[in-house]
């Protein structure tokens, strides 16, 4: 993606504080579904006595340490640092742009979820393909860093659900 690629995609949003406002929302909302279905189904499990509670907990959790290691270590500058931009969703610091670890999380609890329902694994994500257009759109990932966090993601969910 360009500058002016991304200054085409984002002109909608820039000029428009509805639009805006609504791009700052839809990231909000569905990266906060996703952690309340997530604790929901830790708290099912926990009342179930549901054996597979260990493994839900496990394997996004270091699914979640190693991609904030490596995104660390690779450090990669996101567009708006890049590009000299305000980005169109409040982001703190600078640098760790790649994977995202939004589309990483909300992945790896569609794939955690995708271990109990399949449809609603689906449901999720969309959603999850939904905020990684949100987050390129906002200037703080290149879609690059959206796809590589989708694919960590849902391979993490394949090999963590299918191995541990």
């Amino acid at each position: 993606m360009t500058r002016e690629n991304y200054e085409k995609l984002s002109r909608p949003f820039r000029e428009n504080e509805k639009k805006r406002k609504c791009l700052v929302a839809a990231n909000r909302v569905i990266t906060a579904a996703f952690y309340v279905v997530y604790i929901l189904l830790i708290i099912a499990l926990i009342v179930m006595g549901d054996t597979r509670l260990l493994r839900v907990i496990l394997v996004p959790l270091i699914s979640f340490i190693a991609v904030s290691i490596f995104r660390r270590l690779v450090n990669a500058k996101r567009p708006a640092e890049l590009w000299d931009i305000e980005p169109l969703i409040d982001r703190k610091g600078h640098g760790c742009s790649f994977p995202s670890r939004h589309v990483f999380s909300v992945f790896i609890l569609a794939m955690t979820m995708a271990y109990f329902c399949l449809a609603a694994a689906i449901v999720m994500m969309a959603a999850g393909i939904f905020l990684a257009v949100v987050r390129v759109i906002a200037g703080v990932h290149f879609p690059r860093d959206v796809i590589a966090g989708a694919v960590i993601g849902i391979g993490a969910g394949i090999l963590g659900f299918g191995i541990i």
